[in-house]
């Protein structure tokens, strides 16, 4: 947010971690972070890394080790849950562990993000379907199951 003009990252730059992340989209995640490549400067996000299976979880820690050898400049942010701060990844990575509370008022945040959100020239996309011609929503329910 102290850059707003600056894109949001890309696809190749975030991955999302779930219990059914393999090793496989974890090793190619972090080849993409570690190798250098000229297009650099990019800033790597692995998010949920507590969520990751034991087995996807050690051999992730063992390609980073391998792979950061390589590249002294890389960029990697890994984001846990704290309640599950004892979890695989977190404690392996415990030494660069920073407690993190967003420092903006959730108004500045949602102002940022309609800013990279908008569709700029309103059309017949699916953003006509959100609020404000937004590419992207949340749409959720109270009660499950109810085809949300």
């Amino acid at each position: 947010m102290n850059s707003p003009n600056q894109p949001l990252p890309t696809f190749d730059e975030v991955l999302l971690c779930t219990p059914q992340t393999t090793a496989e989209q974890v090793g190619l995640f972090l080849r993409r972070c570690l190798i250098p490549c000229s297009g650099g400067g990019k800033i790597y996000t692995m998010l949920y890394a507590d969520e990751l299976g034991y087995d996807v979880s050690c051999r992730a820690e063992e390609l980073f080790q391998r792979l950061q050898r390589y590249n002294s400049t890389y960029r990697l942010v890994i984001l846990c849950n704290c309640e599950r701060e004892h979890s695989y990844i977190p404690s392996v990575f415990s030494q660069y562990k920073v407690h993190m509370i967003p420092q903006r008022p959730l108004a500045e945040i949602q102002r940022y993000l309609q800013h990279h959100y908008r569709v700029a020239q309103p059309s017949s996309s699916a953003a006509s379907v959100f609020k404000d011609n937004m590419c992207v929503g949340i749409v959720s329910s109270k009660r499950a199951g109810m085809g949300k």
